[in-house]
């Protein structure tokens, strides 16, 4: 085992954040890593403490350049030297969204992509497994361009598919038949901003939470348009929705191509808008893996073990 002692020149504030992140590090980098005041004690095979060595430099580097890092910019500074996906000397620390009841930030180097392609494009499509911050971040966004007056109105829609229950036998009115399939975007509007202002802008209508049949026929201007679980689209439904695009608006399109209800998974609208419409430079499509993952350890765990499952069964 090789033993490297390095010094950092801002010790202070690059340790403290560094000191939240270590864990995590220490099993991506597959080294032993800690901290004493402003030094950190590098241990492990040479050749692993070397990428270290080279990763903590880079960073140092940015810290010097006056960024101040945060516990996020670690991890998505190691997606990027792993990925080689850019220099890492060209990486800057993504600008937090400040919400009414908290900053969003990206946690991960997908997640930074992401952001940064739904400002840049007017139709996005995140693609990737569940609890890797594709709809959350979608709405924290919608409620950005909102707050600055971007947009006039969030429109947030879902498919309602059918699992086990016909909605013609549950009570209620539509509304209340479909208010399940659309709790998961209610949930993401009342963590981001308060219950009160959240209330007052669905009672003015300024944001519209919707199945999606209720988009047809409707051109859609001045408006962030989230549809979410597009994997449990038609393609009748998907083609739909993308034509309601208007002027002055982006439509962001969330889908978990693991995990599609449709009785004919292969007839799903989003494997056949990636089919047609990858090739067009003016839509953005943001694939997601188990890395992105932002709950519990534990789910990042569950999601590999059934994709190579999966795979295995093929």
């Amino acid at each position: 085992m090789e033993k490297i002692t390095h010094h950092f020149l801002q010790g202070i504030s690059y340790s403290g954040s560094l000191d939240k992140s270590l864990k995590r590090l220490e099993g991506r980098l597959g080294i032993s890593l800690s901290l004493r005041g402003d030094k950190i004690i590098i241990e492990g095979p040479a050749e692993r403490v070397q990428l270290a060595r080279r990763f903590f430099d880079k960073l140092q580097e940015l810290e010097e350049k006056g960024y101040h890092l945060k516990e996020e910019d670690f991890q998505i500074a190691l997606d990027l030297m792993e990925e080689n996906r850019g220099q890492l000397e060209e990486y800057s620390p993504a600008e937090p969204l400040y919400l009414q009841r908290k900053s969003v930030a990206p946690k991960s180097l997908n997640q930074k992509e992401y952001m940064e392609a739904i400002k840049k494009y007017d139709l996005v499509f995140g693609i990737g497994p569940a609890g890797t911050g594709k709809t959350y971040l979608a709405m924290a966004l919608a409620l950005s361009f909102l707050q600055s007056k971007q947009v006039n109105r969030i429109i947030l829609t879902r498919p309602a598919v059918e699992a086990g229950e016909k909605l013609g036998f549950l009570p209620g009115d539509m509304f209340q038949k479909v208010n399940p399939y659309l709790r998961p975007l209610y949930d993401a509007l009342f963590d981001l901003t308060s219950y009160e202002q959240a209330n007052r802008l669905l009672e003015k209508g300024v944001i519209e939470i919707a199945p999606l049949a209720y988009m047809r026929g409707r051109t859609l201007n001045n408006a962030f348009i989230i549809l979410d679980e597009a994997q449990n689209t038609s393609r009748e439904q998907m083609k739909m929705i993308l034509t309601r695009l208007g002027f002055d608006s982006k439509l962001v399109v969330t889908a978990d191509i693991t995990q599609i209800d449709l009785p004919q998974p292969k007839k799903s609208g989003v494997l056949q808008a990636i089919k047609v419409l990858s090739s067009i430079k003016e839509i953005a499509f943001v694939y997601f893996t188990e890395k992105d993952v932002v709950r519990h350890p534990l789910v990042a765990r569950i999601i590999k073990a059934y994709a190579k499952a999966e795979s295995q069964s093929l």
